[in-house]
């Protein structure tokens, strides 16, 4: 079986809440990526954590950043989890370099902290996909749905991902 690069690059999924502020913030040790691993007894995988940001904080540098870790990457197979706002910026950004890896990113609209379900299962799912699956893609694993990064997009009015028209 193929080992699964996970790479943590921050959003929603990973924030906490800072009891000293009053923000969420994003914890950096991805603890929510390693509970979920550890409560779902998902197998064969790496954690790297990068950047550590909101997506709507990601810059180009940023995702040049993930790029070279991606390209440099022994692993094939890889999921990147990340913000929902700019998570299509990201896979069109990574489509235009990369054609022989497996990429799925996802995330999740409600931080793990607050209520676990919708980052478990979209990290689930993914894992799931990705030791099914061998075709070289990109891919978006969000709210059930996993497909071409192309052809589910966050509806922000709904507050859902949803298949392309």
């Amino acid at each position: 079986m193929n080992t699964i690069l996970l790479i943590s690059t921050g959003g929603t999924f990973n924030k906490i809440y800072n009891p000293l502020t009053g923000n969420l913030d994003i914890d950096k040790n991805s603890n929510s990526i390693k509970t979920i691993l550890k409560n779902t007894k998902i197998q064969n995988y790496h954690l790297k954590t990068i950047i550590n940001k909101d997506s709507l904080d990601i810059t180009k540098k940023d995702r040049k950043k993930l790029l070279k870790i991606i390209k440099k990457s022994k692993y094939n197979k890889i999921i990147v989890i990340h913000g929902t706002d700019t998570m299509d910026k990201t896979a069109y950004f990574l489509d235009k370099y990369i054609k022989d890896k497996t990429i799925i990113l996802t995330g999740s609209m409600i931080p793990f902290s607050i209520n676990p379900i919708e980052a478990t299962a979209n990290l689930s799912f993914a894992c799931g996909f990705m030791q099914q699956n061998n075709k070289k893609d990109i891919y978006i694993s969000m709210h059930g749905y996993i497909k071409n990064f192309k052809k589910l997009i966050k509806n922000k009015q709904k507050g859902i991902f949803e298949l392309s028209q």
